[in-house]
C-alpha cells in the first residue's frame, strides 16, 4: 500500500463504526498472589502484579492525535477499550513510555486520581502537571514505589524509538520499563517495551532481571515505518534477547498507524511462536493473561528465533 493510499484508507476508517471487543476481562477476580493482566487496547495494559495494580500508557479516547478547535486530527479506534476507567481498580502506578499521542493521552489521564504515582520518560513532566507524584527516569535509572501491597521497583530501559510529541520538542525522552516485585522471598519481573524498532539493547535487560517472567512487546505499525516499529518476528527476537519466559503482544488491533492489514501482526507473531505457543499468553485485545509463577528455566526463547527477522 502506497502512503497516499494509506491516508485514504484512514479517512475511510473514520466513517466506520468502532467494534466492540470480543473479550472482556474481569479484574475483580484477579488474585493478589498472581500476575494477571489484559491489554485493554493498543499499548494500554492493566495488570495485578502480585497485589500492585499497574497501568501502562493509558489511552481510552476514540481518536488519538493533535486537537484543533475541539476536533482530534488522528486515527479512529478500530475496537473499543476492553475496559474503561471506573470498570477496574484504580492503578497504584501508571507508567508512560513516551509522549506520542497514542501513548500519552491527556484526556484519558484526567480519569485518574491526582495522587496516582506516575513513572515516565525524561522530559515529559510538563505534560503531567495534574499529578502530584511524577517521576522521570532516564535509561538505567530506577525508582522504588511504596504501595499498600508492598514495593514496586521500576527501571527505565533503552529502546529504539523517539520521544517528540510535536516537531520541535526533541528534548523529550522515551524508553521501556522493567517492573520488579519480591513476593514470598522470590523475585518476579515484567518488561514493558513501550514502542521500539529492532535493537540489541534488550540484551541489557538480563542484567536487571535475570529471571524475566513476561515481556510486553509491540508488534504493529511496521509497514512502512520499520525505522520506528519492529515486526512481530523482531518483537519475539527482542524478548528472546531479554530472556523472557512469556510474551504478550501490544500495539496492534486498535489504531491504523501503518499500511499492513490490521490482523496481520497477530497472525505473524502467532506463527513466530508456533513452536512454543503456550508461552504466548494472550493475543487479542481484552484477553486475560496469567503468568505461570515458576522458576526461570531454559524454556526462554530459542537462539534461532533471533535470526528470523522477516520485514
Amino acid at each position: 500500500m502506497r502512503r497516499r493510499d494509506f491516508f485514504i484508507q484512514m479517512f475511510k476508517d473514520s466513517l466506520r463504526r468502532t467494534a466492540e471487543p470480543r473479550w472482556r476481562p474481569q479484574p475483580e477476580t484477579w488474585s493478589d498472589d498472581a500476575i494477571t493482566g489484559s491489554c485493554l487496547g493498543h499499548s494500554t495494559v492493566l495488570m495485578n502484579f502480585l497485589g500492585v495494580w499497574v497501568l501502562t500508557d493509558p489511552v481510552f479516547s476514540s481518536r488519538v492525535g493533535l486537537g484543533v478547535s475541539g476536533l482530534i486530527l488522528g486515527p479512529k479506534r478500530f475496537i473499543k477499550p476492553a475496559l474503561r476507567p471506573g470498570e477496574f481498580p484504580a492503578p497504584d502506578v501508571i507508567v508512560l513510555s513516551h509522549a506520542h499521542f497514542d501513548h500519552l493521552d491527556r484526556r484519558s489521564l484526567r480519569k485518574f486520581s491526582r495522587d496516582t504515582v506516575v513513572v515516565t520518560a525524561q522530559g515529559t513532566r510538563d505534560l503531567l502537571k495534574r499529578f502530584r507524584h511524577v517521576h522521570e527516569l532516564a535509561w538505567g535509572q530506577s525508582i522504588t514505589v511504596s504501595t499498600r501491597q508492598g514495593q514496586l521497583r521500576v527501571t527505565a530501559i533503552e529502546v529504539a524509538h523517539w520521544g517528540a510529541r510535536m516537531i520541535r520538542d526533541t528534548h523529550r525522552g522515551y524508553g521501556g520499563f522493567v517492573l520488579q516485585r519480591t513476593y514470598q522471598e522470590k523475585d518476579y519481573s515484567i518488561c514493558y517495551a513501550g514502542d521500539t524498532t529492532f535493537t540489541r539493547a534488550f540484551e541489557k535487560v538480563r542484567a536487571i532481571a535475570p529471571a524475566l517472567q513476561l515481556a510486553l512487546m509491540p508488534i504493529g505499525a511496521y509497514n512502512p515505518w520499520i525505522a520506528a516499529h519492529c515486526t512481530p518476528e523482531q518483537a519475539v527476537a527482542m524478548a528472546d534477547q531479554a530472556g523472557a519466559m512469556n510474551i504478550v503482544p501490544i500495539h496492534h488491533e486498535t489504531f491504523r498507524l501503518s499500511a499492513e492489514p490490521m490482523d496481520e501482526p497477530a497472525q505473524r507473531i502467532e506463527a513466530a511462536m508456533a513452536g512454543r505457543r503456550k508461552h504466548l499468553l494472550a493475543l487479542h485485545v481484552g484477553e486475560t493473561f496469567r503468568v505461570p509463577l515458576r522458576d526461570h528455566s531454559a524454556v526462554s526463547a530459542s537462539a534461532t528465533a533471533a535470526t528470523r527477522l522477516r520485514r
